[in-house]
């Protein structure tokens, strides 16, 4: 466990060094616009792409993962009940904040350190790059432009340079094509700075900012912490043991779905300028809560 706090550790030092240079450097007031502009056409595309490219699709159809994604998807669905308030933007934000999980950063140190199996979390990463992010950007794409004829919705995922570079990296992963070196090492190279600079564009907007502040976003956010820290574990227990998954297997999807929000839904609410308090704020406290929410679950299956 010890080990596995190192995760939280290298998160909380890049995301302070955004914090510390919006507040003590002398940057432009759009830079961290301009940083998450480059990372969302640059540098997570070759991330994604390669991440993808390298994977095993087969490991979508695990009975574990349908679990995971059962729970993600029962927090998605729920949010916009306690948020039906705010604009369709912060709804689509607000959901994927409740379920969608930081499985590279803090679910691989966890699945190593933890479950003993870094592959575990592995599925979890592919769902969320392969079915849920296209899905949720599609549809940050129409609430941006207010259009949702079947011309829009065909054509959005065309025009995001994520989701083409998922498609392209399941197409790679498909059919088996490798990819010459001199191609696949600029795009790994370029694609290891992105969760670093989306962590310090998002150290960035926590200066000068009061987390939780009132207003029309603070049940929302209350609402999309709830969810991911303690309605998501709890649900991926129970349908595990509904579903009568082996107990390591039950005590892996509750532990993974103890995992904190995910840094890109902050990068999804920049890029449509949806959401952005909630992102912030939920990404910033499920984060905070991890760590104890994992020992909790951990001491639970423990006295089983």
């Amino acid at each position: 466990m010890v080990a596995a706090l190192s995760g939280f550790l290298l998160i909380g030092v890049i995301v302070a060094a955004g914090w510390g240079l919006r507040r003590w450097s002398d940057l432009p007031p759009n830079a961290e616009t301009v940083l998450a502009r480059v990372v969302w056409l640059v540098l997570n595309p070759c991330l994604l792409f390669t991440g993808v490219a390298a994977a095993d699709l087969t490991a979508l159809f695990s009975e574990p993962l349908l679990i995971s994604a059962a729970a993600a998807l029962l927090c998605f669905a729920l949010h916009p009940v306690v948020s039906r308030k705010t604009d369709k933007g912060t709804r689509i934000v607000g959901s994927l904040a409740s379920g969608y999980v930081n499985a590279n950063y803090i679910g691989i140190p966890v699945a190593t350190y933890i479950l003993g199996d870094p592959a575990l979390v592995v599925p979890i990463i592919m769902v969320q790059l392969l079915i849920i992010t296209p899905i949720a950007l599609t549809l940050l794409e129409l609430a941006a432009t207010g259009r949702a004829v079947l011309r829009d919705t065909l054509i959005a995922p065309v025009k995001n340079p994520m989701i083409i570079a998922v498609l392209l990296g399941a197409t790679v992963s498909l059919t088996g094509l490798h990819l010459p070196r001199l191609i696949l090492d600029p795009l790994i190279t370029i694609g290891h700075a992105a969760v670093p600079l989306v962590l310090i564009a998002f150290g960035m907007s926590l200066s000068g900012r009061r987390v939780l502040a009132p207003g029309p976003d603070r049940a929302a956010t209350v609402a999309a912490v709830v969810l991911k820290t303690a309605a998501m574990p709890l649900l991926a227990f129970l349908l595990a043991t509904a579903f009568r998954l082996e107990p390591q297997e039950t005590y892996a999807v509750t532990v993974l779905a103890c995992l904190p929000t995910a840094q890109n839904v902050y990068l999804y609410g920049q890029r449509f300028t949806a959401g952005l308090v909630v992102a912030r704020d939920t990404i910033f406290l499920t984060t905070l809560a991890c760590a104890p929410v994992v020992l909790l679950a951990t001491l639970l299956f423990t006295l089983r």
